[in-house]
C-alpha cells in the first residue's frame, strides 16, 4: 500500500513529467524539420515561391503601379491579391531577399505556434495544462501538410491566420475587436465570412468595425495605386477564380475543384457549385452563430473557417491549416469529456493529423517537401489524370474536401446539440 504522503508527491510530480514529455516531442518535431531543411537543398524544403510573388508585387507597387495585375512571375503566376496587400508587400520588399525569406519562415512558425496559444487560451486552458497542448499540439501542427506547404510556399496565410484568432479570442468588449478580421479581408477576400457571422452571433460592434476597416483598406489603395485598385474593385478581376491558377488541379482542395473534377469541366460545375455553395454558406454561418450563441465561440469561429474553405472557389492544401485549431477543439473536447466521449474525441483529433500530415511523398524520387496524401493513390498527377478518376483515386484526389465536408457535418450536429441545450436551460 502506497503512504498517503507518496502519493500526493507522485500526483506531483505526475503534471511536470508530462510538461517534460511534451517538451521533448516539441523538440524531437522542431529538430526534425530542422533537419530535413538542412540535409535538402534547400528548394526541396523552402522554394519560397508564394514569397517571391508577393515581393515583386511589392517592388511593382513602388515603381510601376500601373503593371501590378498585368505582370507575370513566369506564364500564369501574376498577382492576385488585393491593392493594399500590394501596399503592404512594398514595406516587406524593402528588406534584402536573404533576410526576408528567412524572416518570413520565423514569423510564421510562431506565428503556428500562436494560434495554438490564443485557442488554448481561449477555450480556458492556463498554466502547466495551457504549456503541455501548445507544445504537444504545436508539434503535431508542424507536420501537417498545408502547414508545410505553406512554410515551403513562403505563404501569408499562417500571419493571416493567427491574426483572426487573436482578433476573435478579444474581449467582445475591447473596441477594436473586428479590426484584424477587416485587415485580413482587406489582404485576402475570404475572412469577409466572419463578417455575418458576427452579425448573427450578436455581435453588431464588432462586424461593424471589421467592415469598416475593411472598407478603409479599399479606400487606401485608391490613392496609392489608382489603376490597379480601379481594375481590382471596379472591374470584377477579383470574382475571377482562374486569376489564380486552374481551378481543377489537385492542390485546389475546393467544394468547385471537386465538382470541376467530376464534371469535366468548371463551367459544366458552376451551377451545381452555385447552389450547393449558397447551401453550405447559409447553414454553415448560421451553425457558427449558434455554437457562439450557446456559450462555444471557439467551436463557432472554427466552423466559420471551414465553411469558408468550402466554399470558396479556391482553397488551396495550405489554406487547410485551419485544420489546426479544428485539432485544438477536438483534443479540448477529449480532455473535458469521458468515457466513451473522451475516446471518441481522441480518435478524430489523430484521424484530422492523419488526413491532413506531411506525409512523405515517395515517388522514386528524392523525398523533399511532405505532400500528404492528397493524390497518393494516383501517384504522379498529370494534368489529363484529373478528369478521368475512377475508385479510390476519387478519395485521393479529394481528400482534403472530402474530410472537410465529414468535420462539417460534425460541426452542424454540434451545433444542433447545442442549441437544443440552450434552449432547454432557457425554457
Amino acid at each position: 500500500m502506497t503512504a498517503p504522503g507518496r502519493a500526493g508527491e507522485a500526483r506531483g510530480r505526475r503534471p511536470g513529467l508530462v510538461l517534460s514529455i511534451a517538451a521533448a516531442v516539441f523538440v524531437v518535431a522542431l529538430g526534425a524539420y530542422l533537419a530535413d531543411v538542412l540535409t535538402h537543398p534547400l528548394p526541396d524544403m523552402l522554394t519560397w515561391f508564394d514569397l517571391r510573388v508577393y515581393n515583386h508585387a511589392g517592388k511593382i507597387a513602388r515603381e510601376s503601379p500601373g503593371t501590378l495585375y498585368t505582370w507575370q512571375l513566369q506564364p500564369g503566376i501574376k498577382f492576385t491579391y488585393t491593392p493594399f496587400a500590394a501596399l503592404v508587400f512594398a514595406f516587406g520588399s524593402l528588406l534584402p531577399w536573404v533576410v526576408l525569406t528567412r524572416l518570413m519562415t520565423v514569423v510564421s512558425i510562431v506565428a503556428l505556434l500562436t494560434t495554438v496559444w490564443l485557442t488554448l487560451r481561449a477555450l480556458g486552458w492556463r498554466g502547466q495544462r495551457l504549456a503541455v497542448g501548445l507544445l504537444g499540439i504545436g508539434a503535431v501542427a508542424l507536420w501537417t501538410e498545408p502547414v508545410q506547404r505553406g512554410l515551403h510556399l513562403g505563404q501569408v496565410e499562417l500571419l493571416l491566420m493567427v491574426l483572426i484568432v487573436w482578433d476573435l479570442s478579444q474581449d467582445d468588449r475591447r473596441w477594436w475587436k473586428g479590426a484584424g478580421i477587416g485587415i485580413a479581408a482587406g489582404i485576402k477576400l475570404i475572412p469577409l465570412i466572419y463578417i455575418p457571422y458576427l452579425v448573427l452571433s450578436g455581435k453588431f460592434r464588432q462586424a461593424a468595425v471589421a467592415s469598416g476597416v475593411f472598407l478603409g483598406t479599399i479606400l487606401i489603395g485608391f490613392p496609392f495605386l489608382p489603376s490597379a485598385s480601379s481594375k481590382y474593385w471596379l472591374t470584377g478581376y477579383f470574382l475571377r477564380p482562374r486569376n489564380v491558377g486552374a481551378v481543377g488541379s489537385l492542390l485546389n482542395q475546393s467544394l468547385l475543384a471537386m465538382l470541376t473534377r467530376a464534371y469535366g469541366s468548371e463551367r459544366a460545375a458552376n451551377p451545381t457549385w452555385l447552389a450547393l455553395a449558397a447551401v453550405i454558406a447559409v447553414l454553415g454561418v448560421i451553425a457558427a452563430a449558434m455554437l457562439d450563441r450557446s456559450g462555444r465561440p471557439v467551436a463557432g469561429w472554427v466552423t466559420c473557417a471551414l465553411t469558408g474553405l468550402l466554399v470558396s472557389p479556391i482553397s488551396w492544401d495550405h489554406h487547410w491549416i485551419w485544420v489546426v485549431p479544428v485539432m485544438v477543439v477536438l483534443v479540448d473536447a477529449a480532455v473535458r469529456s469521458r468515457g466513451a466521449a473522451r475516446w471518441a474525441f481522441g480518435v478524430l483529433a489523430g484521424g484530422v493529423a492523419a488526413v491532413y500530415g506531411g506525409w512523405p511523398y515517395l515517388n522514386g524520387q528524392q523525398v523533399g517537401v511532405p505532400h500528404g496524401l492528397i493524390g497518393f493513390f494516383v501517384g504522379p498527377h498529370s494534368r489529363h489524370e484529373q478528369y478521368y478518376l475512377h475508385g479510390i483515386q476519387v478519395l485521393g484526389w479529394n481528400l482534403f474536401v472530402i474530410a472537410g465536408l465529414v468535420m462539417f457535418a460534425f460541426a452542424l450536429a454540434a451545433a444542433t446539440r447545442a442549441w437544443r441545450a440552450r434552449r432547454a436551460v432557457v425554457t
